[in-house]
């Protein structure tokens, strides 16, 4: 259920899916010095694959309104965010979310994720995504999920072809990334392929 926090924050339902290595839930306020932190430490091995970062991006008031417009996702049922944490040391490693929802005759959404530089490539996103994949398919009904990377992103190609993505496609100036428009690489899944 979502509810009212103070300061007038909505929050998203309390929640929690674990797997071997890590578990997700919902982002919250008392996230935000780690979060900070983490994405402070990997700025530069984020921002080649993301959209430039505002001037203003790890401070608590952007935090705040991230964690708005993601209540407000989770309310309408246009997105679904989520952090990433060590099962064992509860250490946040990173986040992942089903962005672009759509429902009626489409029933499918969009996969991002990120990890920290110090954690990248230890599985703990592959194991995410597997949790976010049984959601998206058990409880949200979903029937497809999209994904995209840079061409270049090995990593990334990889961990989407490991957890069972199809590559689909090549899509000129598909997003803009770290300044500039940039082709991807489009990867999907079906609900009737996931082997969870």
């Amino acid at each position: 259920m979502i509810r009212l926090l103070g300061g007038g924050l909505i929050s998203p339902p309390a929640m929690r899916l674990d797997g071997p290595s890590c578990y997700i839930r919902p982002p919250l306020p008392r996230d935000w010095r780690e979060w900070s932190d983490l994405r402070a430490d990997s700025r530069s091995f984020l921002t080649p694959w993301e959209p430039t970062w505002p001037a203003d991006a790890l401070t608590r008031t952007a935090f705040g309104r991230r964690l708005r417009r993601q209540a407000q996702e989770w309310r309408d049922d246009e997105g679904y965010s989520f952090l990433i944490f060590d099962r064992e040391t509860d250490a946040l490693v990173g986040g992942l979310g089903l962005t672009n929802i759509r429902r009626g005759v489409a029933q499918m959404g969009t996969l991002g994720y990120w990890a920290g530089q110090r954690h990248a490539r230890r599985g703990y996103v592959s194991g995410a995504t597997r949790l976010v994949l049984d959601f998206a398919f058990g409880q949200m009904g979903l029937h497809r999920i999209e994904a995209a990377c840079l061409p270049t992103n090995l990593a990334s190609r990889g961990l989407l072809e490991k957890v069972g993505f199809t590559h689909e496609g090549y899509a000129r100036g598909y997003l803009r990334i770290d300044g500039a428009w940039r082709d991807h690489v489009l990867y999907a899944v079906l609900r009737e392929e996931w082997k969870g």
